[in-house]
């Protein structure tokens, strides 16, 4: 028996009942849903989706309406916006003699209109495999963006089974926007190949360190992308955020006492803050993609993510970091 990762324990989830040849991985390798946008899923969800008793009784209209709803939306802000801040003049020198704090600025606007392009592309190629009721599972089988089903659940062929299609869903606007960390913003964004970087390079043996895991898979992330210097620039950007990130946490617990911090505090809403900057700031080198003029936007403001992101590193070094629990004993401690 083939045996593909799956979330689950069980032995009975997420397996595929034999090798599949050539013929049958040609099939799910080009398989129309999803060929040109993804989402990206297993064979084992291609598999179920092939051997669907009656596809006509699973939901797909109601689904398919609900997860499109906010696409014209997206498409109206991608288009304003694209039209009122245009990537080229980022190129341009007029661009280059305005002052900081505008160029600063600018880069909100873009990041906005490249999050509002995917969000449209993703959100429709959801709808694409909704239409086809491809990744719909019963909600009971509590399935994961890319992994699919994580608990047992009997097929249902009839009668009025609840059903989702969160195996295909690659993309949560709300929790991309409002997010408060670093690290839960990329767990948001493009989630089914979140699902597969996280079983293939995140539980590999070479890479127990996170900051080391983040490396390589930012990588790999941006190999996925293509060749182009901005990617490998942005990407590996990402790893010395997550560093900062994670060294002024430990640092404000330990200087808090371990205290946990409300998601609406103010310290949450100035991470958030930083967050969504830093992302701008990353976004430049995607969209721009050489690596001249990536560069010469981030010297135009004064690589200031990069050395902000150093300073709170070695800022979160600085605080004293929380004192390691000392290991309880049942029966306490023993006199002489």
């Amino acid at each position: 028996v083939a045996d593909v990762t799956s979330f689950a324990k069980g032995p009975a989830i997420g397996l595929i009942p034999s090798v599949p040849g050539l013929g049958p991985i040609l099939c799910y390798s080009y398989c129309y849903v999803g060929l040109m946008t993804g989402p990206f899923y297993r064979y084992r969800t291609h598999l179920d989706w092939l051997q669907q008793p009656d596809s006509q009784a699973i939901p797909s209209w109601r689904p398919l309406l609900a997860r499109a709803r906010l696409v014209p939306v997206y498409g109206l802000l991608f288009l304003g916006a694209a039209r009122l801040f245009p990537l080229e003049y980022v190129r341009s020198e007029a661009f280059a003699a305005r002052a900081l704090p505008f160029r600063l600025f600018y880069m909100v606007p873009v990041f906005f209109v490249f999050r509002m392009r995917f969000y449209v592309a993703w959100l429709c190629a959801e709808c694409a495999c909704i239409a086809a009721a491809f990744g719909a599972y019963p909600t009971a089988a509590r399935a994961r963006p890319g992994g699919g089903p994580t608990t047992y659940c009997p097929r249902c062929t009839h009668g009025p089974a609840s059903y989702d299609y969160e195996t295909i869903k690659n993309i949560d606007p709300y929790g991309t926007d409002f997010c408060v960390r670093v690290r839960d913003g990329m767990r948001y964004w493009n989630m089914s190949v979140q699902w597969w970087l996280a079983q293939y390079i995140y539980k590999s043996a070479p890479f127990r360190s996170y900051v080391m895991r983040s490396g390589w898979t930012m990588l790999i992330s941006a190999y996925w992308h293509g060749l182009h210097p901005g990617y490998y620039l942005s990407f590996l950007t990402i790893p010395l955020c997550l560093a900062a990130e994670g060294a002024m946490e430990a640092g404000l617990r330990g200087r808090r006492g371990a205290a946990p911090e409300s998601d609406r505090s103010w310290g949450a809403w100035l991470h958030w803050f930083l967050k969504m900057r830093a992302y701008d700031y990353m976004c430049m080198g995607f969209v721009l993609l050489e690596l001249g003029a990536t560069l010469q936007y981030w010297r135009s403001v004064y690589f200031c993510v990069h050395l902000g992101a150093l300073a709170l590193l070695l800022l979160g070094r600085a605080l004293p970091w929380p004192a390691p629990r000392a290991p309880s004993t049942p029966e306490g401690p023993h006199r002489e």
